[in-house]
């Protein structure tokens, strides 16, 4: 099976780390965040990946390479000028057409599903399968409701595909991971610059279509996407089947306590106190610097505002 991940967004959400880094390459947990869906893809059999690149593009594909699993086979769409979510997908439509069906995740992420259960889900007329997941983070999240048969019936406030309200069974977060059948490609808008969702999807849907459908399979699922959610995720992060990213990180110098992740390489200054911070690789922390609920790197300390500086929970 061929799997795209779409990592190509500018990550504004998490600047100014993102200014340093893309967003797939932030380190949680001592590894880049791009480490976590290649090792859930070569679990599961995956073995040829392509990976879009925009902003930064030469950090993310060191990184990615660096962590590319044996055997795994990695391919990189670039991007001169951001295409969106659909773009990028249309862009990589060639190489994701020759795997029936297709795996296309968000790279913003840390996902833990059963590809096997996903793939009995997907049925054989179906184009697109989403992977859904309830969870009361919906408030925050929005959420994509399907009807009995699992045909997507509404996404969000914005697309309302029902005849009646009656006709949703269940709504879910939307946790950016799907199986595309190759015929799907077909459908695909004829520009170059649009969403996934708003521009290929929706319209579909809009006009009749039945073969998009939501499903849920057990699944974990923590975004990264802020600061306060990079926070929660290095500091209260999900067990993960398929990594063990402490025994990783320790074994390149990255220190891992209950109160700090440190890099591989950072220096820390005698009387430094530090809660909830992470420790960029490198960094040098002066002598007596007292921070709490945020990152050291740059060369300088970005903290929560106070409004967000609890434990950083998002579920």
């Amino acid at each position: 099976m061929r799997a795209m991940i779409v990592a190509a967004g500018r990550g504004t959400r998490l600047a100014p780390l993102t200014d340093w880094v893309p967003k797939p390459a932030v380190p949680v947990r001592g590894l880049p965040l791009i480490a976590y869906p290649l090792a859930l893809l070569a679990e599961h059999g995956v073995d040829e990946v392509i990976i879009n690149l925009h902003h930064l593009p030469d950090a993310l594909r060191e990184a990615a390479l660096a962590h590319c699993p044996p055997g795994m086979r990695l391919e990189f769409s670039v991007e001169e000028e951001l295409l969106d979510t659909g773009g990028g997908i249309r862009r990589a439509a060639d190489f994701l057409r020759e795997s029936d069906p297709c795996l296309i995740l968000g790279g913003d992420m840390l996902l833990d599903f059963d590809l096997g259960g996903l793939l009995r889900a997907h049925r054989d007329d179906a184009a697109v399968t989403m992977l859904l997941k309830e969870d009361p983070r919906v408030a925050t999240f929005g959420s994509v409701g399907v009807d009995a048969e699992g045909v997507v019936r509404r996404i969000g406030s914005r697309f309302d595909f029902r005849n009646d309200p009656g006709e949703e069974a269940r709504a879910g977060i939307y946790v950016w991971a799907n199986l595309v059948s190759a015929r799907a490609f077909d459908s695909l808008p004829e520009r170059e610059v649009f969403s996934h969702i708003d521009h290929w999807w929706a319209p579909l849907l809009s006009n009749g279509a039945r073969d998009i459908r939501g499903v849920f399979e057990p699944c974990t699922w923590e975004p990264v996407g802020t600061l306060p959610e990079y926070l929660h995720a290095n500091f209260h992060p999900p067990s993960l089947r398929f990594i063990d990213p402490d025994a990783q990180a320790q074994a390149r110098g990255v220190q891992i306590d209950a109160h700090w992740v440190c890099g591989a390489g950072a220096q820390v200054g005698a009387g430094a106190s530090l809660d909830r911070v992470v420790v960029w690789d490198g960094e040098r922390i002066p002598a007596g610097f007292e921070a709490r609920n945020g990152v050291f790197a740059g060369g300088r300390f970005i903290g929560l505002p106070e409004r967000d500086a609890d434990d950083g929970s998002s579920s």
